[in-house]
Formats: structure tokens, C-alpha cells, sequence
């Protein structure tokens, strides 16, 4: 906690407050890192409603299993990701799509203990609508008014169940490795910032049927930071084959920003997830305390099934 508190959010990226709703969203290498055939997914958030024309992030993804081991043991997957995102009266924002490829391995005989890699490749495109623009001289013109450039990402993930009632996964990536220059007028000092991004996420079953998850993520991203720590709770109600149903509920603080509430049902195949921003940074006063929502679908292929369970970490 001294730590977290050495450090001022200075700004904010495009960004979900549900950080591992859809894992690959934030790291290449959780690409098919998980249970099941395939996944898809789907998110939406709107930021700062109260305060003018919000903000709009749309995320969508799809991830399959391409190879694994005779004993699952290892496996290689591959995913693809699209974004979009807008903002204000001139609707500023960016669209990308991603491609990503992943392959995990068991580092012990028990397999207890993972190791994924992944690599992600994208291109993006930045730009606006100049025809809503009011400027002080008519004659004004928009040299340029959209901006394309390729994205380049990599990521390592860990994961560990020692026992049957505790596991945990830590996850490292680096984004924009090749720093693409995303000047509307060429200039070679304006270029997209390399995002690190560390994430960690643990469950403890203390009870029968309940557990909790602590959470923590950082993100730095040139002066940027971003802050993220906090706990959900989680109600196993049926388990058992593919019948999987479960409540999961949470709190999180985005540091100097926002207290994040967050609530995900799970029934058989579906995660449905929903999130809300409350804003506690000087930005308040505006808001009215308002700062984003957010909502999600993620569906599963052949979840619960034990003849296509790739490692032994569960969804989260």
C-alpha cells in the first residue's frame, strides 16, 4: 500500500474497469489460457455521461484452440480482438483489430504450475469529424483527418494451484512495442507510448461454496499510471459437469480515481458481467460522482466438459 500510494494517476488510456472479464484483452498470452474450446466475448463502457458528449469503448473477441497435447499438458491458441472508441462533438476515436497467438506449458509433472506466451500483431486507425468543428477563421482547413498505424504486443502469464482450494495467476505485457507514430501532421515526436501492464488475480475457497478474489493491476504508460487493487467474493451455487452456475461481486479502487463496483453471473456457458465507476477524483464536482458503466457478455465453448480441459485453472 506505501507503494500504490507513492504514485499519482496522472491520465487514463482506453480502458476496462472489468480487468479480466475478458482476459485477453489485456494480455496476448491469455489467449486460450483457460478451460473450454473457444471463447467469446464482448464489452461496452461509457465514461463520463455527466460531464459531456461520454466516452465509448466497444471490445470484441474470439478465442479457439488450435493444438494441445495428448495429456493437455500443452497447447497453442489463437485469438482475435477488435476495438473502437469515441468521444465529444467530434468524435474523436480509434478502431483496431488484433491478432494473437498463444502457447502454454506445464512446468512440473504434477502440471500445477503453467507457463503461457503469447504475441499479438494490430493495426489501428485514429481520426475525426471535422464537419462539427466551429473554427475562428472559415477558410480554416483539416489537412489530415485520419491517422493508421500497426501495433505490436507480447505477453508472459504464470499460473499455480498447490491445492485443490487456491490458485493464482500473474500476467506481464507490453503493448505498442514499436511505437507507431500517430501524428496527424508527421511529426516524428508524436508516437504512441509503449503500456506496461502487470495483473495479478488469486481465489482462496475458504468455505464450501464461497471463496474471494483479490485483484491487483498496474498499468504505466509514458507519464501515465494507472492503479487498480481490490477484492471480489464468489457464490459456487451449482457445479457439477456443464450445469455451472455462480455469483461473484466485488469491490476495487482505481487509485486517486474511482471506487469500482462490480457484479458477474455465470449460468452453464454465459458470464454476464456489469461494472460501475463511482468518481472520486477532482473531477467530481462535474461528474456528480458519475464516472462510467460497464457491461459484458462472454460465452464458452464445451465449458465444464472434462474431455476438452486444457489446464486446470478455472474461468474467472
Amino acid at each position: 500500500m506505501m507503494l500504490v500510494m507513492a504514485f499519482a494517476v496522472q491520465g487514463q488510456d482506453i480502458h476496462f474497469s472489468q480487468v479480466d472479464a475478458d482476459p485477453m484483452l489485456l494480455n496476448p498470452a491469455y489467449a486460450g489460457f483457460y478451460q473450454g474450446a473457444g471463447r467469446f466475448g464482448m464489452l461496452y463502457r461509457n465514461q463520463w455521461a455527466t460531464v459531456s458528449i461520454p466516452y465509448q469503448t466497444f471490445a470484441f473477441s474470439g478465442e479457439v484452440a488450435l493444438w494441445r497435447s495428448r495429456n493437455m499438458n500443452s497447447g497453442l491458441s489463437a485469438g482475435v480482438s477488435l476495438f473502437n472508441d469515441h468521444a465529444g462533438t467530434l468524435h474523436y476515436g480509434t478502431t483496431s483489430g488484433h491478432l494473437s497467438l498463444a502457447y502454454y506449458r506445464a512446468v512440473n509433472r504434477a502440471a500445477t504450475s503453467y507457463l503461457s506466451f503469447g504475441v499479438e500483431g494490430g493495426y489501428a486507425q485514429s481520426g475525426y469529424d471535422p464537419s462539427q468543428a466551429a473554427p475562428q477563421d472559415p477558410s480554416e482547413t483539416f489537412a489530415t483527418q485520419q491517422v493508421g498505424y500497426p501495433l505490436l504486443a507480447a505477453g508472459v502469464a504464470w499460473y499455480w494451484q498447490p491445492t485443490g482450494d487456491f490458485h493464482t495467476k500473474v500476467g506481464f505485457s507490453v503493448r505498442n512495442i514499436n511505437r507507431p507514430n500517430i501524428s496527424y501532421m508527421q511529426l516524428d515526436s508524436v508516437f504512441l507510448h509503449r503500456r506496461f501492464s502487470l495483473f495479478a488475480r488469486a481465489e482462496y475457497r475458504y468455505w464450501n461454496a464461497v471463496s474471494v478474489l483479490p485483484v491487483f493491476l498496474c498499468q504505466f504508460q509514458g507519464r501515465h499510471r494507472e492503479w487498480i487493487y481490490g477484492a471480489d467474493l464468489k457464490w459456487y451455487i451449482e457445479e457439477g459437469g456443464a450445469r455451472q452456475v455462480s455469483l461473484r461481486a466485488g469491490v476495487a479502487m482505481r487509485h486517486l480515481d474511482a471506487v469500482i463496483a462490480s457484479l458477474m453471473v455465470e449460468f452453464n456457458a454465459f458470464l454476464f458481467t456489469f461494472c460501475y465507476d463511482a468518481n472520486i477524483s477532482g473531477l467530481s464536482v462535474a461528474s456528480g460522482s458519475f464516472g462510467a458503466i460497464e457491461a459484458g457478455v462472454v460465452y464458452r465453448l464445451n465449458q465444464g466438459s472434462r474431455k476438452t480441459k486444457a489446464i486446470k485453472c478455472p474461468v474467472y
